[in-house]
């Protein structure tokens, strides 16, 4: 039995392919004979979903373009969940009370502000609403961890704190942490006399409100990441994904490609990890759920325990008065809400900068880990993620990025340097939406060209290119990102 058949979409509603349809997907995906053009339907970046770039901060909030009446009814509701403002327990709002005892953010929208992407602290004053820090200890052996994957880097919650620290509480409960950040410049030398400063980040959990970590406890820094385009990343066939990973590097280019595996709480059965940073979520219910229970410590049909992510140290937390949980019902509203976002168009496709950035972006090898599109399931009903060309320009797919991205903390088969492929599409209005330019999962980067320079281990040869490239075409290649 293949890979791709153990893990099975049981996510979805699958009508499998037929062979003509195999054909006809291997012929829309191929690049067109004649590049020196736009591709056909490479503007429609979501596919039926994709809605018209707008040049306002709403511009990743748009229904996706082929909802039905009842769907964008389901969309609005759900919309309306996620910026809801929970609040403590015993409260009037009951169907809002529940939050805590300790969270990162009263709403799904506080960190995924416009769902788009967060950012660090930007000064003293500024808050960590939109990152946290993830957090375990290594496991002692790894045959005792229930549902243990094969090739799994054992680890365990911290004992004290969990997995993840929150930097707010209640009235009456100590906040777990204060997030400190410091940087220090590094110079990159770049072709023709230019110059790059990246920041290079060091994290500390100041302010313990439960005493000291453990002292095996590994951090890892993490900004929310933008919404838009989950439901179409959820519906690419595992098979399409499994197709681009080569562990072993047989072909020689230097990139290798892992397919992070993780257990599904829902389906009690190991699946293709699609979500997070490091992937360590199968689907968008399951995503969804683990950011109400974590981030905001609402329970929930998935994650049931009333006290959030408290810990059986942390006895006063676990005593507090239980509110409301998010009831099956408002999980799955929210849920849709986040699988429907819609992909805005490209902008551009045509402008002649544009399409030399892009040929730089495939001739530097960029593309060997963004890969450019999929075509995603049939799926059966009137699901609007139905057998979609789309171009989220990722292989979906764990690759190490060398030292210098390196937490050091694995997560299920990630190793410490190994991330998810970040998808691509809409990162040109990224400070349209949120009113900044930081990139990278801890959002170091401070521009796109910073986050390219910070690229390593499989990826140092695609940077080694774009730092020795004509200053011109790097230009064209940020252009090019720019447009996505």
């Amino acid at each position: 039995m293949t890979a791709a058949q153990t893990l099975r979409d049981i996510h979805l509603d699958v009508i499998p392919r037929t062979e003509a349809e195999r054909a006809r997907v291997e012929t829309v995906t191929a690049p067109p004979e004649d590049i020196s053009g736009a591709w056909p339907f490479e503007e429609n970046s979501g596919g039926a979903q994709t809605v018209r770039p707008r040049d306002t901060s709403d511009a990743f909030s748009q229904p996706a373009a082929n909802l039905t009446f009842e769907q964008e009814l389901d969309f609005r509701v759900g919309n309306g969940m996620f910026r809801r403002i929970w609040v403590s327990a015993p409260a009037s709002t009951i169907a809002s009370d529940g939050l805590g005892p300790l969270y990162n953010a009263r709403s799904c929208q506080r960190c995924h502000l416009k769902d788009g992407r967060g950012h660090p602290p930007e000064g003293p004053q500024d808050t960590a609403v939109s990152m946290f820090l993830r957090l375990s200890i290594p496991a002692p052996d790894s045959e005792e961890i229930e549902h243990y994957i094969a090739g799994t880097h054992a680890t365990a919650p911290e004992p004290t704190y969990g997995t993840q620290l929150q930097d707010f509480s209640l009235p009456g409960h100590a906040p777990e942490y204060r997030l400190h950040i410091e940087y220090e410049d590094v110079e990159v030398p770049l072709s023709g006399g230019e110059t790059a400063t990246l920041r290079r980040p060091s994290y500390t959990a100041a302010d313990l409100g439960y005493g000291p970590l453990h002292p095996d406890t590994m951090l890892s820094p993490r900004v929310a990441p933008q919404m838009i385009g989950m439901g179409l990343l959820e519906a690419i066939p595992t098979e399409d994904i499994l197709a681009w990973s080569d562990p072993q590097d047989i072909n020689g280019d230097g990139i290798s490609g892992n397919p992070q595996i993780v257990w599904s709480a829902l389906h009690d059965r190991p699946m293709l990890g699609r979500f997070g940073h490091k992937a360590g979520n199968p689907s968008v219910l399951e995503q969804t759920a683990s950011a109400f229970v974590g981030d905001i410590g609402i329970s929930n049909p998935i994650h049931t325990a009333g006290s959030g992510e408290c810990t059986d140290v942390q006895t006063d937390c676990t005593a507090a008065l239980d509110g409301s949980d998010a009831e099956q019902v408002g999980l799955d509203l929210v849920t849709f809400y986040s699988q429907t976002l819609a992909v805005p168009a490209r902008r551009g496709v045509d402008d002649p900068e544009v399409l030399r950035g892009r040929e730089v972006f495939f001739g530097s090898g960029c593309a060997s880990c963004h890969r450019p599109n999929y075509v995603t399931h049939r799926l059966a009903g009137n699901d609007p993620a139905s057998f979609q060309l789309i171009w989220p320009y990722s292989d979906m797919l764990l690759h190490d990025m060398g030292e210098g991205l390196s937490d050091n903390r694995p997560e299920g088969r990630a190793s410490g340097g190994e991330w998810r492929t970040a998808p691509l599409w809409g990162i040109g209005l990224t400070e349209t939406v949120a009113g900044h330019t930081y990139f990278l999962h801890d959002g170091r980067a401070r521009s796109l060209l910073e986050a390219v320079l910070w690229h390593g281990g499989e990826a140092k040869a695609a940077r080694d290119n774009v730092v020795e490239m004509p200053p011109t075409d790097r230009a064209a290649l940020i252009r090019f990102l720019e447009s996505l």
